[in-house]
């Protein structure tokens, strides 16, 4: 071949790249369009087995023989207790076709790609709906209570997917031993942080003052705004703003609760973040759902939760990380539960009483630094 010839030859087409996750790797976090939930936070899911399934459209063979074989014939395993079923589509074609079904089986709209990149499935530079020239690689995965990957398990067209995930599932272990051992969740768990007078006085406050209801910060459309959902979040809040009062609880915080964070973290708390006295009654069905405490802009400084009873006379109302495992917490008057803002926690519904708590968040100045460059962002001084 002459050099002319050669330089008559075609370029070789760029060949397309992909996010690339095999077993240990952590699962992406995303916010997607599922079937009736717009904005559906997937970190939320954790604390259960989950299958998420990428089979670009629900017209692929493959993805119609894991919706005959895994999801009808053994709709009995996906029960949100163990193991839930999440598929996601890019097939425009799929709105309004997709349905899901409660308990266990759940369905993402990636039109835009943007959670198939995440997971290798769609290509890092994919822009186009599926039949338009993107190549999907079809492929499902099955993640861990703490939303680690356990098992990559590619779509065949033999459909082989089915008998290997299946035969999976079925060796899984209860969610709480799913590690071979049970895990406690990574908390401090402190006695004696309040005296009885110092929880009593506290609760007599809240009496006095009344609580108003409490909601939980979302971002939308660029701003941290509260919102209210009574099936999320149900609970009554009165702000302290007494100082004598205040200087109380600050020194109790710094002299028994900042030395076991620098202890246990090697992390020094300088900032304490709202002083409220927090009320979950059987009356309102007080209770809130899985969730984090540092996924807005407007509440990415925090880095510490605090949860310190004030009384016992309730039942429910109990404190659980359900990433690592069933265990609740309900420390005595008095104690305090101290965990990482990350972790996934929920309180469970009380249901006999009210529960009193004073709960705030802890940091430091470098996260004071977020906090200031993030406060254009608040739209409400509501926190969580």
């Amino acid at each position: 071949m002459s050099k002319q010839d050669k330089k008559k030859e075609a370029p070789k087409a760029a060949q397309s790249r992909y996010a690339r996750l095999t077993a240990g790797d952590p699962a992406p976090w995303f916010v997607g369009r599922e079937t009736i939930n717009p904005q559906y936070r997937f970190d939320t899911a954790g604390g259960r087995y989950i299958v998420l399934c990428f089979f670009g459209s629900s017209r692929n063979p493959m993805a119609q023989s894991l919706f005959k074989d895994l999801l009808n014939k053994q709709r009995g395993m996906f029960d949100d207790a163990k193991i839930s079923f999440f598929g996601v589509s890019v097939d425009t074609g799929d709105e309004g076709k997709l349905k899901e079904s409660i308990p266990g089986i759940r369905f993402f709209h990636d039109n835009d790609h943007a959670i198939s990149k995440l997971y290798g499935s769609s290509p890092l530079d994919a822009e186009k709906a599926p039949g338009e020239g993107v190549n999907i690689r079809c492929v499902a995965y099955v993640l861990d209570p703490t939303m680690r990957v356990m098992k990559v398990v590619p779509l065949t067209n033999d459909n082989r997917h089915v008998d290997e995930l299946l035969a999976f599932l079925k060796a899984l272990p209860p969610v709480n031993l799913f590690s071979g051992i049970e895990l406690q969740a990574p908390v401090i768990y402190l006695p004696n942080v309040f005296e009885p007078e110092l929880c009593r006085e506290l609760i007599s406050l809240y009496e006095k003052e009344g609580g108003v209801e409490s909601g939980f910060m979302r971002d939308v459309d660029g701003k941290t705004v509260e919102i209210r959902d009574y099936g999320r979040k149900s609970r009554r809040d009165t702000i302290i703003t007494e100082e004598r009062l205040l200087n109380e609880l600050n020194l109790r915080i710094h002299k028994r609760i900042v030395p076991e964070i620098k202890k246990v973290h090697q992390f020094d708390v300088s900032r304490i973040e709202r002083y409220i006295v927090a009320c979950y009654s059987a009356e309102e069905q007080g209770h809130f759902s899985a969730h984090r405490d540092d996924t807005t802009l407007g509440t990415a400084h925090r880095r510490f939760a605090v949860t310190i009873n004030l009384n016992s006379e309730f039942e429910g109302g109990e404190l659980s990380f359900p990433e690592y495992g069933s265990r609740s917490y309900k420390p005595p008057p008095g104690g305090a539960v101290v965990f990482s803002c990350s972790l996934l926690h929920a309180v469970s519904k009380v249901t006999k009483g009210k529960r009193y708590a004073f709960l705030p968040f802890l940091y430091d100045e470098a996260a004071r630094k977020v906090r200031e460059q993030n406060f254009k962002f608040l739209a409400s001084n509501t926190g969580e």
